[in-house]
């Protein structure tokens, strides 16, 4: 009998995560600033959804027709159950991919997504991808794909495979693969108490394990003990792509597109003078080291002039995705921690303070009398939206109908608030995205949504649930004991919610 899970774990569930790459609308931004055209976006569809967090999400919150495929049934089960409770018709299956791919009732699509997908899977299964892009993909449309490759993951390759054989060698199937991935850890870190000389080589495995240690279980099951595993350097990847008529568009992570990050003046003098776009990609991965790329490929590039990119820039909307008081201007590079002028950056927060939508063009204006340009402007927009302090907006209001399906699959994601902390992304219809949302303020929201009208109500609501399912708070490290303390932390959170995160949710669609 064949092995319908051809060597990719399947025994336990992927976690449910999502990942606003697959945001047709984020593309965006992330193409005109690269100078390239961006595709409207009808059709989408996502190869090895995992949960369909992002699939659910993205069709519930926009008008895209959304597709796609997870083998895992229990995955797929989830998915389809979301996809009935939004009525987005997204249509999901839990076919294979060589099944899925042959499929003749599939539209040609504006925009693929692989997240993580192609590093798990094998080359015979890549080729049916390869092959269902070339064909299906639109001319113009967007391949989203994150893959982990070389050099980042050189000295932890022979560690990873050091693990998966003590799970097949010494491993007891009947304990469950959690517990022979605790069992494989655990053998780990006493060969490394031994001083190996390969540790003594590669000494950043010590810390690259110590991270492993403390990662969720269903993760590291999916991440590093599947059959098939492949860290791919660019230039591979770029051969594939190539094939299906794709070439590289630019990094779907914001913040690469800022190069003073994570490049030294010498290392981007460098760069600038490899004529070869792809070797130049494959030495810059080298000069950050990379271990995890998240990029977007496009079948027929076409590149704007710079009188037609800065007018599509000037209509692109941004919001506040994050209480202003708490937006920090910083960010963490190679290069250490950056700090950004708060002579530019204040201004465009406190245009944006009001959580009303504005366009850049409307920011420029705002502070044209403040000696800031529209290329600072460009700048503070994508270094904060690569932060996920801001997120670009649809140009028009959202339908009643895309309103309705966000407000369809949020109640039903809050309601799952009450027994698990599981889901912790709502829709947002302004953003055709998702936004991470904690357990508390779900449940703060859920109140609110059954009739709740003030904080002490929420902070009541929350605890009475908490408190039915024997659960405490920890604050200070410490877990809170009687009813009156566990209450009066829940109905303070609440209240800080209600003062600085409802606008934020009321701004986003997500709650009234």
């Amino acid at each position: 009998m064949d092995d319908w899970t051809a060597g990719y774990v399947a025994d336990i569930g992927y976690t449910y995560g999502y990942y606003p790459e697959l945001n047709p609308l984020r593309v965006q931004l992330a193409f005109l600033n690269a100078g390239l055209a961006f595709p409207q976006s009808g059709t989408a569809c996502e190869l090895g959804f995992g949960q369909g967090m992002s699939t659910n999400i993205h069709a519930a919150a926009s008008v895209t027709q959304w597709s796609g495929t997870d083998f895992n049934p229990s995955h797929a089960a989830f998915a389809q159950e979301l996809a009935t409770v939004t009525g987005a018709g997204a249509r999901l299956f839990d076919e294979s991919f060589a099944e899925f791919c042959a499929r003749d009732d599939l539209p040609d699509f504006d925009t693929i997504g692989l997240h993580g997908i192609w590093s798990w899977i094998s080359d015979t299964n890549r080729k049916v991808i390869a092959d269902f892009i070339r064909r299906k993909l639109k001319v113009g449309g967007v391949l989203y794909i994150s893959y982990n490759t070389q050099p980042g993951w050189a000295a932890m390759v022979p560690m990873r495979h050091l693990l998966t054989e003590h799970v097949e060698a010494l491993g007891a199937p009947g304990q469950g693969i959690v517990k022979r991935i605790d069992a494989a850890i655990d053998f780990v870190d006493s060969l490394l108490a031994t001083n190996p000389a390969y540790v003594k080589a590669q000494p950043a495995v010590v810390e690259r394990m110590k991270g492993i240690k403390a990662q969720n279980r269903n993760y590291l099951a999916h991440e590093y003990f599947n059959r098939d595993w492949q860290p791919m350097p660019f230039a591979e990847m770029n051969q594939w792509l190539s094939e299906a008529k794709l070439s590289y568009a630019c990094s779907a992570n914001y913040l690469d597109h800022l190069d003073v990050l994570n490049l030294t003046a010498e290392q981007l003098a460098f760069l600038q003078a490899i004529p070869d776009a792809v070797f130049r990609e494959t030495v810059r991965d080298f000069m950050v080291n990379q271990q995890f790329r998240r990029d977007y490929w496009v079948r027929g590039a076409r590149r704007i002039n710079a009188v037609e990119q800065t007018e599509l820039l000037r209509r692109q909307r941004i919001v506040l995705a994050r209480p202003r008081a708490d937006v920090v201007l910083k960010a963490a590079g190679l290069l250490g921690e950056a700090s950004f002028a708060k002579a530019v950056y204040e201004p465009v927060l406190d245009i944006l303070s009001d959580n009303t939508p504005k366009s850049l063009g409307e920011i420029e204006k705002a502070v044209a009398g403040m000696g800031i340009n529209f290329s600072q402007v460009l700048q503070s927009a994508i270094v904060l939206a690569g932060k996920s302090d801001v997120v670009s907006v649809f140009e028009s209001a959202p339908s009643a109908a895309v309103v309705a399906q966000c407000e369809r699959l949020n109640l039903y994601i809050m309601d799952k608030a009450r027994s698990s902390g599981e889901v912790a992304y709502l829709a947002s219809p302004v953003t055709g995205g998702g936004v991470t949302v904690g357990r508390f303020h779900q449940l703060f929201m859920l109140s609110k949504a059954q009739g709740g009208k003030t904080a002490a109500d929420w902070g009541s609501f929350a605890w009475t649930t908490l408190a039915g399912q024997g659960l405490k708070l920890v604050k200070d490290g410490k877990q809170l004991a009687t009813d009156a303390e566990n209450l009066a932390e829940l109905n303070q959170q609440a209240t800080e919610f209600a003062e600085k995160w409802l606008p934020i949710m009321t701004s986003l669609g997500i709650s009234k």
